[in-house]
């Protein structure tokens, strides 16, 4: 890829082209019910987007990443819930998922994060460092899916809960 990529915070006269972007990506996957642009403006009217980026090419923004609190065990404990991450089909598969997860982590260390947790597919997240742990628990789902990455401390034990938003 040849196109310089920058990533910054999301501001209001992006919100249109994030979801845009976010029905695009997510239109045909098939682990998803194309609902998670209503997940991005529920965070966002909730004030419980913690932290989410844009990436740009061009002066057009070509994706997006999500990061919101996650509880463990009823408790929030300084960790962070990856989702979602959606990338324009035309440029996925060109760095710019890879550089707004790069980006998001970085965005949440500064926010004194001890960890992150997604759903997602164990192949790309591992590139990440992102890993299962058994003690670290998502109900209703295959645990190889649901992968970790600890900034500091020790893996928690227990059940992770996510915004309501993604109920």
């Amino acid at each position: 890829m040849n196109q310089t990529i920058s990533i910054r915070p999301e501001c209001s006269d992006d919100i249109n082209d994030i979801e845009n972007i976010t029905i695009e990506a997510f239109k045909n996957h098939p682990h998803s019910n194309q609902t998670e642009h209503e997940i991005i403006t529920t965070l966002r009217d909730n004030d419980a987007l913690a932290v989410s980026l844009v990436a740009i090419i061009n002066n057009t923004v070509v994706g997006h990443i999500a990061f919101s609190k996650v509880k463990i065990n009823n408790e929030f404990i300084q960790w962070y819930g990856l989702a979602p991450v959606s990338v324009k089909p035309k440029y996925q598969n060109q760095g710019v998922g890879s550089k707004l997860i790069f980006s998001g982590l970085d965005a949440i260390r500064g926010l004194n994060a001890k960890g992150c947790v997604l759903l997602g597919e164990p192949d790309y997240y591992n590139k990440f460092g992102f890993k299962a742990f058994d003690n670290l628990v998502f109900k209703g789902v295959p645990p190889e899916y649901f992968l970790s990455l600890i900034f500091s401390g020790d893996i928690p034990n227990g059940n992770v809960e996510y915004h309501k938003a993604f109920a």
